[in-house]
């Protein structure tokens, strides 16, 4: 096995992401953009998407990452339009998109584009959140485009199930796909139920971090796998655990918790990099393998599916939006009314991914018995292709522009300084009171000096978040809690390079150097953490 192709796409792919964060271009269009043109570069690999490797080795993870770092408090207040958007829009953007392709392509059958409508339905995950992260939307919006992409993806792969069970002769009625749809759905849920709580008493008894950070790299496949064993979403499945880890991770150790935030970012950031360069790298297999739709047909096939696409969007989210209102009393009471801008931005941001791809590129060569070829199925490749890199690129673009463009309030940071400051007031009195019922027992007496350690600790955890309220310097620009931490990381560099000569001179040796490093690494950790 040549492991060298694997190594440039990881490799070229983060070093093109690491590049995207001095451009105010989104990395995901430039890591797309980058993958189009090397495609056609001689001497680079022809990368296939294998959705053997994407859906169950890729995809689980970056669910994980995603759900993990999402809400459950904030996807439940907005379960209604989530579900609405993961379920409802699915289905009706196969069926509007199927339709239209249908109508527009000659010998196309219906099952086939049914087969299209199903791919292209899904907004992707990983799309969504690395474009709401950069352009910093409104949290209630976030909330929705993170949640629909998180449980979308299930509702696809059913669709797409039973569209190709008609389309390659297994046969397929609505009874069946009503079933297999709900066997998916509950038993995706069903599956993620029964392993969450065990495996959070596993995480929380494990005493080793490295032991309880393989467990937590391993539980995204071990859900997604277990799930499709009883032909369950594996997707909901992953979904559905991560919740609840990233619900109850307080309970976990905090060194556990130290490790596997960075492990997880590099994981997230190495899988979504390559994800988006692999997109682009498929232009040169897709429209290799297009045949007889060769041309100005094949161009036209694509516009028209973008804009279909796009459009059942619209037609779809806006009554999703406020049909809910005008039907329900208790909905207008207990919920603000919504503009019109927020639906247009969740509307536009339906970026589509990798696991259209995927799936895509899963459709079989043959029809059953193995004879016949799958009619079209290099013309859905190419339409799929064509949708993805049209979403990505006009919707990606121009997304940032159009929410500068419509005002939308977004997070107001003094507000949230002001929520933490509270947060943090009220947790510091209640360490003090613990710290002094501790004090009062004889079997905890400390010297002086040392409470009162403890106690200038708690103040200035206490003091930290009002400080950024305070005044600005008017020579340097920062905070007095600014200073504080830049000053704070001087002295550990000065400490870290007189531990480095002291080991050096040999009057200290490495394993003392390394213990005593991570001590300072610890301590600037957490005035990075401050800081952020």
């Amino acid at each position: 096995m040549d492991v060298m192709p694997l190594l440039l796409l990881v490799a070229g792919s983060a070093a093109i992401a690491a590049a995207a964060r001095r451009t105010p271009v989104p990395a995901p269009l430039l890591l797309v953009a980058a993958g189009l043109v090397f495609s056609y570069v001689p001497g680079v690999p022809e990368y296939t998407l294998d959705p053997d490797i994407v859906l169950p080795l890729v995809l689980p993870p970056l669910l994980h990452s995603a759900a993990t770092d999402s809400s459950y408090l904030d996807l439940r207040a907005q379960l209604r339009p989530v579900a609405l958007l993961s379920v409802g829009y699915v289905l009706f953007a196969t069926f509007v998109v199927g339709w239209a392709a249908y109508q527009l392509v000659p010998g196309l059958s219906l099952t086939g584009a049914l087969v299209l409508g199903a791919v292209v339905a899904p907004p992707d995950a990983v799309a969504a959140t690395a474009v709401a992260r950069r352009v910093g939307l409104p949290s209630r919006i976030t909330t929705i485009l993170q949640g629909e992409s998180l449980v979308n993806d299930a509702t696809a792969i059913t669709a797409y199930r039973v569209a190709l069970a008609a389309a390659i002769g297994e046969g397929a009625s609505w009874a069946g796909g009503i079933g297999e749809f709900l066997l998916a759905a509950v038993g995706g849920v069903a599956v993620g139920l029964v392993l969450m709580v065990p495996i959070h008493w596993l995480r929380t008894h494990l005493k080793e971090p490295l032991l309880q950070n393989t467990l937590s790299l391993l539980i995204p496949f071990v859900a997604y796998a277990a799930a499709e064993q009883f032909h369950a979403s594996g997707v909901l499945a992953v979904v559905v655990v991560a919740l609840f880890l990233g619900h109850r991770a307080w309970e976990v150790d905090f060194a556990t918790r130290l490790q596997e935030d960075a492990v997880w970012k590099m994981v997230a950031f190495v899988l979504e990099s390559s994800v988006f360069a692999l997109i682009g790298l498929q232009l040169r297999v897709v429209v290799k393998g297009l045949g007889e739709y060769e041309g100005g047909d094949a161009a036209w096939y694509a516009v028209a599916v973008f804009l279909v696409v796009v459009a059942s969007r619209f037609v779809w989210v806006y009554p999703a939006m406020f049909l809910p209102r005008l039907l329900s009393a208790r909905i207008r009471e207990r919920e603000e009314n919504p503009t019109w801008k927020g639906p247009f931005v969740i509307a536009w941001a339906g970026m589509r991914g990798v696991v259209s791809l995927a799936i895509a590129f899963s459709i079989p060569e043959t029809l059953h018995g193995g004879e016949e070829p799958f009619p079209g199925r290099n013309l859905i490749l190419f339409l799929t292709f064509t949708t993805v890199i049209g979403t990505l690129v006009v919707q990606g673009v121009t997304l940032p522009p159009l929410i500068r463009m419509l005002r939308l309030p977004g997070r107001d940071p003094q507000a949230e300084t002001l929520a933490e400051a509270n947060a943090q007031a009220q947790a510091s009195r209640a360490a003090e009171r613990r710290l002094d019922e501790l004090l009062s027992d004889e079997r905890n007496a400390l010297p002086e000096p040392l409470a009162d350690r403890l106690r200038r600790v708690l103040e200035r955890r206490r003091n930290a978040v009002w400080e950024r309220l305070g005044q600005v310097n008017p020579i340097t620009g920062e905070t007095v809690d600014d200073t504080y931490r830049r000053l704070s990381r001087e002295m550990i560099s000065a400490e870290r390079e007189i531990f480095v000569k002291l080991r050096d001179g040999r009057y200290i040796d490495d394993e003392m150097l390394r213990t005593l490093l991570r001590r300072l690494d610890l301590e600037e950790a957490a005035a990075y953490r401050e800081a952020a």
